[in-house]
């Protein structure tokens, strides 16, 4: 009999590869013929990041399609070019998530009733809530809001409002890198319990301030760490850390560019997770016993971070200061809160349980 032929797509972003290279796996041992593309630039990373040892590719078919994009093309010009029709399409064909369509359907009612401004702009910063199905959200977290680039957000509010019925509007195995699996026997020489570890998933980026306040507060913790430090997560990361971090750190912290998260997050010494709240972070933290501290980059990220902390209550959210910066004390502080919070520890395991139950049946 013909074996069955599967072809799988990922979205090209860490946390969808991934899984569906997991699900690729398994389809291939239950006898499934499976073909997995990416583009060039995805393919080439997921192949170099490959263990040595590792036999994907006599599993499965790995294949990979031209990006489209040319390092030497406009992408200013193609995003003018492109990105009304992509939001067009994206809307018709249900390509994004539910709570996307939420914001962009109450843009005219937030401009009305004075929430924002005609660009999108939140004009104080305060608490919505933009369905009765949905957890309550700050302005200041609207997906507009987060994206740091302007040119972008322009655009992206500039193509999705006309789409809206209004015309009152002028009032994001399968490793992207080489994990270091060496930092497992590490945490096997770790208390029980003790460890924070803190990954911000392949695309949160940090400025050299708010970096360098991470590392502080890590440090002013005083407890054994494991941080996933990727060379693309802040400008020049190799001299990026505070003055002598590095050797008043060495005898608990460890910083590694990639680690086998599961692995990690199920290991005895783990006891929280300063996370970005990706979804794929989020179950896998769960499903492990794990509280967060919760500090989301963008998009989904932002609604899950709410899920964590106000309807699951299994973690705490980090708050900026007025100069829009998450200070060291401030990550001190509410790490000392989830350590010491006992009921975020009984929910979760809580939460784990029900998870694990389920996956039994």
């Amino acid at each position: 009999m013909r074996k069955p032929h599967v072809l799988l797509i990922p979205f090209p972003a860490q946390g969808h590869v991934i899984p569906l290279m997991e699900l690729a796996l398994n389809l291939a041992k239950h006898g499934f013929k499976v073909t997995f593309v990416n583009t060039e630039f995805i393919h080439e990373r997921v192949i170099n990041a490959l263990p040595g040892t590792e036999n994907v590719q006599e599993l499965i078919q790995m294949v990979s399609l031209p990006d489209g994009l040319e390092s030497s093309d406009n992408r200013s010009e193609i995003r003018k070019a492109v990105g009304s029709p992509f939001w067009t399409l994206c809307q018709l064909s249900g390509l994004l998530p539910r709570h996307y369509w939420h914001c962009l359907f109450k843009i005219p009612s937030l401009i009305d009733d004075g929430i924002i401004d005609s660009d999108g702009k939140p004009m104080k910063n305060q608490k919505i809530q933009l369905s009765p199905t949905m957890p309550v959200m700050k302005t200041m977290d609207l997906y507009w809001s987060c994206i740091n680039d302007e040119l972008t957000r322009k655009h992206f509010f500039k193509h999705t409002a006309p789409l809206l019925a209004s015309n009152r509007l002028g009032k994001s195995t399968g490793y992207f890198w080489r994990e270091d699996s060496g930092c497992l026997a590490w945490l096997d020489q770790q208390p029980p319990d003790s460890v924070i570890y803190v990954a911000f998933g392949s695309i949160t980026v940090f400025d050299h301030n708010q970096f360098q306040e991470l590392a502080l507060g890590l440090e002013l913790t005083d407890r054994p760490f494991l941080w996933v430090v990727r060379q693309n997560i802040t400008e020049d990361v190799d001299n990026a850390y505070p003055t002598d971090f590095e050797e008043r750190v060495q005898h608990r912290g460890r910083m590694v560019s990639w680690a086998p998260q599961q692995k990690v997050l199920s290991h005895p010494s783990v006891a929280c997770f300063i996370s970005h709240c990706g979804w794929n972070s989020t179950i896998e933290g769960i499903s492990n016993g794990i509280p967060f501290l919760c500090w989301p980059y963008f998009t989904d990220q932002i609604f899950n971070k709410s899920y964590i902390c106000d309807y699951l209550k299994i973690g705490l959210e980090l708050n900026k200061d007025d100069n829009g910066i998450i200070r060291c004390g401030e990550i001190k502080n509410k790490l000392e809160r989830v350590l010491g919070d006992e009921g975020l520890k009984e929910r979760v395991l809580d939460l784990q349980a029900k998870i694990l139950s389920g996956v039994r049946e």
